[in-house]
């Protein structure tokens, strides 16, 4: 069974945030191992400058790279990666558990990721060139996940 591993920065505070987080964990149980790591958000100021933003998402990176598996397929959530149908991310992710033990997504802070994670991923993702929070967009990605797992076994989830 594929394990598809989220590593995000910062935590869920809102509670119908994590109950809608935590539904479809249980619902992705059906599809594959599934694994959070949920890392500190570096504090930055309200009006932070491009220097303080870059150092933060430099800290992060220090973070995060040790956690991206070599063999794993690794996928960067950004605002100017490649856009998705839920049919081609459901190719996507079928093609990826052919090839790999793991499919990896990596979601940054508000902030967004480094250029040296960006560069670490096998792709770089956008779900819409709306802006979300990205404790939100967690949410998001878990149901396109799930949409494409459901997909890919043929099921009356997706419409």
């Amino acid at each position: 069974m594929i394990t598809v591993k989220f590593i995000t920065i910062g935590n869920l505070k809102e509670g119908y945030l994590r109950e809608a987080e935590a539904e479809y964990v249980k619902r992705l149980g059906a599809f594959c191992r599934f694994e959070n790591i949920q890392l500190k958000e570096t504090k930055i100021g309200d009006s932070p400058s491009q220097n303080e933003i870059n150092t933060v998402l430099e800290s992060e990176a220090k973070v995060i790279m040790p956690l991206l598996s070599p063999k794993a397929y690794k996928i960067a959530m950004c605002v100017e990666g490649k856009q998705f149908s839920s049919e081609e991310l459901a190719l996507l992710i079928d093609k990826g558990t052919i090839e790999h033990s793991e499919i990896c997504f990596v979601i940054g802070s508000s902030h967004g990721l480094s250029d040296r994670v960006k560069n670490a991923c096998d792709l770089k993702l956008s779900v819409s060139k709306l802006t979300f929070p990205h404790q939100l967009m967690r949410v998001i990605l878990l149901e396109a996940v799930y949409r494409a797992f459901n997909i890919i076994k043929g099921t009356k989830y997706h419409k």
